[in-house]
């Protein structure tokens, strides 16, 4: 009688989780969109790790959490486990000129895109092999009247290499305002490098800089893909 009694209440226990399951609400809305230079129409260019974050607080709780969405490389975004509420969403610690959150509802897909300004653009850049060394030549177009900390060049394997992410730099402290028509040139000596850069490999190389302002991220050029 006892064990025909705990599988009765074993089954029983079973079907309510089964009810509580089919009752839960799964994600169902989607946010991408894209960090965009204001001038140039251009995407925004990311450091993958310690990069810029999507802050993103959903209405109608008391006290919410915000999520961090990591801004990619090239300098898009997506989430695709939202649901469908107003959010209050903005990006954060970033390599541009801060910009206010926006209210949106979020459902379906929904795509938001922030114009921003980079603190600092990196123009006319040009990452070559020239013999036995790697020169990395770039103007700086800066946007805020902060100095400019720091230039560097930076090297790893994977595509999205920058200066959280590499296996070797080459970096000049600046530290001064600096002049749209400077051209700044680093060079890579690879026989000096040959115990980290393998010859025959292939590497992505990154030229960046950095303004010197609270929680500021690189701005970059494009990386550029050299055989060694």
């Amino acid at each position: 009688m006892m064990k025909t009694l705990n599988s009765i209440i074993l089954l029983l226990t079973v079907a309510l989780c089964a009810c509580e399951l089919d009752n839960y609400e799964f994600p169902d809305a989607e946010l991408s969109g894209r960090i965009i230079d204001a001038e140039t129409g251009e995407l925004v260019e990311q450091d993958i790790i310690r990069g810029t974050n999507i802050e993103i607080t959903e209405h109608g709780y008391d006290p919410v959490s915000p999520q961090y969405l990591i801004v990619k490389n090239d300098g898009t975004y997506a989430n695709s486990l939202l649901f469908s509420n107003m959010y209050t969403v903005q990006p954060v610690r970033g390599n541009f000129i801060p910009v206010e959150p926006q209210d949106i509802n979020i459902s379906g897909k929904t795509e938001l895109d922030f114009e921003v300004v980079p603190y600092i653009r990196v123009k006319d850049a040009s990452i070559t092999k020239t013999g036995n060394s790697v020169i990395a030549t770039f103007k700086l177009e800066q946007n805020v009247v902060n100095n400019v900390r720091k230039v560097g060049l930076y090297v790893h394997p994977d595509p999205e290499v920058g200066e959280p992410l590499r296996i070797l730099a080459v970096e000049n402290d600046i530290n001064a305002v600096v002049d749209p028509n400077q051209e700044f040139t680093l060079e890579l000596d690879l026989p000096a490098n040959s115990s980290i850069l393998s010859t025959g490999e292939t590497y992505f190389f990154r030229v960046g800089a950095l303004i010197d302002a609270g929680e500021a991220k690189l701005n970059y050029a494009p990386a550029v893909q050299l055989d060694i």
